[in-house]
C-alpha cells in the first residue's frame, strides 16, 4: 500500500468530509492502486496555504483508460476515513 497527499481545494474537501463526493478524478502520475491510501489536504487557492485540515480516504477501485476520462486521468473510488 502507498499512501498519496493530494492537495484538496476546499469546495471538493467540504464534499468528501460530509460525504456526498466518493470519486476523485485525478492526473494518473502516482501509480494509483486499489487499497492505497489519500490523505486529502484542504488547500486554500485564495490564501495560496493549507488551512491544515485533512481527510484520509481508501482507493478502492481505479478507473482508467475509459473514453469518459481525459487521456492520462484515472477516476478513483474512495472510501472509509
Amino acid at each position: 500500500m502507498t499512501a498519496h497527499e493530494l492537495k484538496t481545494w476546499p469546495e471538493w474537501f467540504a464534499a468528501v468530509r460530509n460525504g456526498s463526493k466518493t470519486a476523485e478524478v485525478r492526473l494518473d502520475d502516482r501509480g494509483y492502486a486499489a487499497g492505497d491510501g489519500l490523505r486529502l489536504e484542504e488547500w486554500d487557492p485564495t490564501t495560496r496555504e493549507y488551512t491544515g485540515r485533512v481527510e484520509w480516504r481508501t482507493i478502492t477501485h481505479v478507473l482508467r483508460d475509459h473514453p469518459g476520462l481525459a487521456p492520462g486521468y484515472v477516476m478513483l473510488s474512495l472510501e472509509g476515513t
